[in-house]
C-alpha cells in the first residue's frame, strides 16, 4: 500500500503536543534541581500571563535553551554566550517582536520569546519530518523505508533538544533541507541553505563535505564516460577550473556566517575602540562577578584568545568553559555518561559496518568508479545503495569526532538533529526484520505470516492507519514484533521519555 506524503506532519505535530503537555506535566509533579548552569536573573515582576506560561512552558527553557533566550533578549553580553551561533536567537527575537507584539501587554519580553521558541522549534521539526522524507525518497529510493524513517525522526531520542529553546530542530530541518535540494541537482539553494544552517550550529560547516564530494564526483564520472561524450565536453582544464571555483565559492558561502560572527566576536570584546557600550543592569553585573564571567572588555582588558593568530572565541569557549578536546572526557568518573551514549554509538557504528560489509568495493574507490548499474540507470535501492556512502561517510565523522572530542552525553542529539543515517538505518533494520512491516507489492519481502496476520486482524491495527503509520501500529503490537525492533523502539521511546523527564527538570541529559 502506498504511503501518504500528507499523513507524515500529522504524528510528528501530535507527538509534539504530547512533548510539551508531557514536560509541563513532569515539571509539575517533580521538583527541579538545583544545576549549576546558566540561570540569569529576572529584571521585571513577571505578570499573571507570564507565571501561566513558566508552569506550561518553563520545562523547555533549560540548560542551553537559558542561553538562546538571554542572547535574543540581552545580546552577546558574556563571553561564553558566543559558543552560541545568532541566527537561532536572532529569529527568536524577530517573532517575539514581530509576530507576538499585539500581546506585549500580557507577556513580558523573555516570556513571548519563550513562546516563539515554542511554536518556531514545532514548525521546524515538522518541516524536518518532510524534508527528511523526501531526501530518504531520492537517496533510498524506497518510499516506504524514507516514510518509516521520517515517521521514527518524529519520536527521535533528541526530541526534547527538538521541542525545547535549542537550535537543533532549526539545523535539522535547514541541514535536510539542503541535502534535499543537492539531491534535486539544485547546488545554489542548497548552498544557500547550508550556509544557514552553519549560522545556527559550528558542525553545519562539516556539511561543506556534501559538496565536495557531489562535484567531485560529478568530475570524475565525466572522465569515465566513453570517448563520444568526452568530445562534446570541454577541455579538461576548463572543466577542473569549473569545478574547483564553483566548489570553493559555495563553500566559501557556507563558511561565512560562522566566519562573520567570529569578527563580530572579536570587534566587541576585543576591540576596545568600538564606542560606548550601554549600561548593564546591576544584577547581570552580580551575576558575572558571582560566576566568572567575562563581560564586554570596557576596561581595556582584552581575553586571552584576542591574541592568538586566529583569534577564534568559538574554539576558546569549548576549551576554557567545558574543557572541550580530544580525549579529555575519557574519565572514570564519565562513564555514567559513556553509557548513555552507547546506544547512538552502537548503532552509528553498525551503520558504518552495515554498509562497509556490503559494498567494499565502492567504499574504498569513494564512491567515485562508475559501475554498471549506474550505466544501466538501475542503482541498488535501500540503505546499501550507492547514494547512501556520503551519507554514511558524514554519520561516522560526525560520531567519531562526538566520541573522542566533545562531552560524550550529547552524541545522541549530535547525531540525532545532524545526520539521517540514524534514521535511515533503524527503518531499514525494522523493514528487513520486522515480519509486521512485509507486505505484498513492496518488491521486498514475501507476506507477513499467517498467524501475524490473524493476530493483527483480532487486534484492529492491520488496516489503513497501521500502513501510513507504522510506528505506531509498531508500538501497539509491541507483544507481536521481534526483539530487534522491541530494542530499536525501545531505545527511541525510551530516551524520548527520560529526556522530558530529566531535562525539563534541570537533571543531566544528553
Amino acid at each position: 500500500t502506498p504511503v501518504s506524503e500528507r499523513s507524515l506532519p500529522t504524528p510528528t505535530i501530535l507527538i509534539l503536543i504530547l512533548c510539551c503537555f508531557s514536560q509541563a506535566l513532569f515539571n509539575l509533579l517533580i521538583p527541579d534541581h538545583a544545576a549549576d548552569a546558566f540561570s540569569p536573573p529576572r529584571l521585571s515582576e513577571p505578570g499573571l500571563g507570564d507565571l501561566l506560561l513558566e508552569r506550561l512552558l518553563g520545562g523547555l527553557s533549560r540548560w542551553d535553551a537559558e542561553h538562546f533566550l538571554f542572547i535574543a533578549e540581552r545580546g552577546y553580553l558574556y563571553e561564553h554566550n558566543c559558543a552560541f551561533l545568532p541566527l537561532y536567537p536572532l529569529s527568536l527575537r524577530a517573532v517575539a517582536q514581530g509576530v507576538l507584539w499585539p500581546f506585549q501587554r500580557l507577556l513580558r519580553f523573555r516570556s513571548r520569546l519563550l513562546l516563539s521558541a515554542v511554536l518556531l522549534n514545532s514548525l521546524f521539526s515538522v518541516l524536518a519530518a518532510v524534508a527528511l522524507y523526501e531526501l530518504g525518497r531520492l537517496v533510498l529510493g524506497r518510499r516506504r523505508v524514507a516514510f518509516l524513517a521520517a515517521a521514527l525522526f518524529s519520536l527521535s531520542p533528541a526530541n526534547v533538544f527538538l521541542a525545547a529553546a535549542y537550535s537543533e530542530s532549526m539545523f535539522a530541518f535547514l541541514a535536510f533541507s539542503a541535502m534535499w535540494q543537492l539531491e534535486k541537482g539544485q547546488s545554489w539553494l542548497s548552498g544557500l541553505l547550508f550556509s544557514l544552517a552553519a549560522g545556527a550550529r559550528a558542525n553545519g560547516l562539516l556539511n561543506a563535505g556534501f559538496f565536495l564530494y557531489s562535484h567531485g564526483k560529478g568530475f570524475a564520472l565525466q572522465l569515465q564516460g566513453g570517448s563520444g561524450s568526452v568530445r562534446k565536453l570541454p577541455p579538461l582544464w576548463k572543466r577542473l577550473l569549473s569545478l574547483v571555483s564553483s566548489a570553493a565559492l559555495v563553500c566559501a558561502g557556507i563558511f561565512l556566517p560562522f566566519v562573520l560572527f567570529q569578527y563580530y566576536a572579536y570587534v566587541r570584546f576585543c576591540d576596545s575602540g568600538t564606542g560606548p557600550e550601554p549600561p548593564i543592569p546591576r544584577p547581570l553585573l552580580e551575576l558575572a562577578l558571582d560566576k566568572g564571567y567575562r563581560l564586554v572588555a570596557m576596561d581595556g582588558v582584552k581575553p586571552p584568545w584576542c591574541s592568538q593568530r586566529f583569534p577564534l572565541v568559538y574554539s576558546y569557549i569549548q576549551d576554557a568553559y567545558w574543557n572541550v578536546g580530544f580525549l579529555r572526557y575519557f574519565e572514570l568518573r564519565q562513564i555514567p555518561n559513556f553509557l548513555l551514549a552507547l546506544p547512538v554509538t552502537l548503532l552509528g557504528s553498525w551503520a558504518a559496518w552495515t554498509y562497509l560489509a556490503a559494498n567494499p568495493r565502492h567504499c574504498l574507490t569513494l564512491g567515485l568508479e562508475r559501475r554498471k548499474s549506474e550505466e544501466e540507470g538501475k542503482p541498488r535501492a535501500g540503505f546499501c545503495g550507492p547514494a547512501v556512502f556520503v551519507y554514511v561517510v558524514h554519520s561516522t565523522v560526525l560520531l567519531a569526532f562526538g566520541f573522542f572530542c566533545i562531552h560524550v552525553q550529547v552524541l545522541t542529539r549530535f547525531l540525532g538533529c545532524s545526520s539521517p543515517v540514524l534514521y535511515w538505518f533503524c527503518a531499514h533494520l525494522l523493514q528487513e526484520h520486522e515480519p509486521l512491516l512485509w507486505s505484498e507489492g513492496t518488491g521486498h519481502r514475501a507476506t507477513a505470516p499467517r498467524s501475524t496476520k490473524s493476530l493483527l486482524s483480532k487486534s484492529g491495527s492491520g488496516g489503513k492507519g497501521a500502513s501510513e503509520n507504522p510506528v505506531v501500529m509498531l508500538l501497539t503490537n509491541c507483544r507481536l514484533i521481534t526483539p530487534l525492533s522491541k530494542c530499536v523502539l525501545g531505545f527511541f521511546v525510551s530516551y524520548w521519555l527520560l529526556g522530558l523527564v530529566l531535562h525539563c527538570n534541570f537533571l543531566p541529559w544528553t
